[in-house]
């Protein structure tokens, strides 16, 4: 069984969010709006948002399309919890899907087990270029958790610059 949330010290935690939802193309979109409207207090970069955003897209589409292989049945279900601890994001999707028996295989750019979808492969290469830390981990028929971390808004802006 796929560990989806690790010990978590709730004293560093600032906000936390946990959604479920159908596992249907429509809610893609929710889940952009949910992460945005999450992280909006840390007044983001339309960078930084626009990053986050594509990178959540990424993961609901892989588990909608992969994970339970389109069926487009509101039976089937994504969870997707969002952690604040101060500036920092983190993002889990998950799926309960098929799951994956190869990983590092599935990781690699333009690699696709759907080539007839005309899909790209390049789901997992966008997710870790737009977010600082990627963490994916899958077994078949189990299901795929995909973890995803980004440092966010003014404070990251100001520490850069140093």
């Amino acid at each position: 069984m796929i560990e989806i949330l690790e010990k978590k010290d709730y004293r560093q935690i600032t906000n936390e969010m946990h959604l479920e939802f159908a596992a249907v193309s429509a809610n893609e979109s929710f889940a952009r709006m949910a992460v945005s409207a999450f992280i909006a207090p840390l007044n983001p970069t339309i960078e930084e948002l626009s990053d986050v955003k594509t990178a959540v897209s990424e993961a609901v589409t892989n588990a909608i399309l992969h994970g339970y292989e389109n069926r487009g049945s509101v039976t089937d279900r994504v969870q997707m919890n969002c952690t604040l601890k101060n500036d920092v994001l983190e993002v889990e999707i998950i799926d309960r899907g098929v799951g994956m028996a190869d990983v590092g295989r599935a990781m690699e750019p333009l690699y696709t087990t759907r080539p007839e979808w005309e899909r790209s492969g390049m789901g997992f290469a966008f997710m870790e270029a737009f977010m600082d830390d990627l963490e994916v981990v899958s077994e078949p028929d189990q299901g795929t958790l995909v973890r995803m971390y980004k440092k966010l808004g003014l404070n990251a802006w100001i520490e850069n610059e140093e």
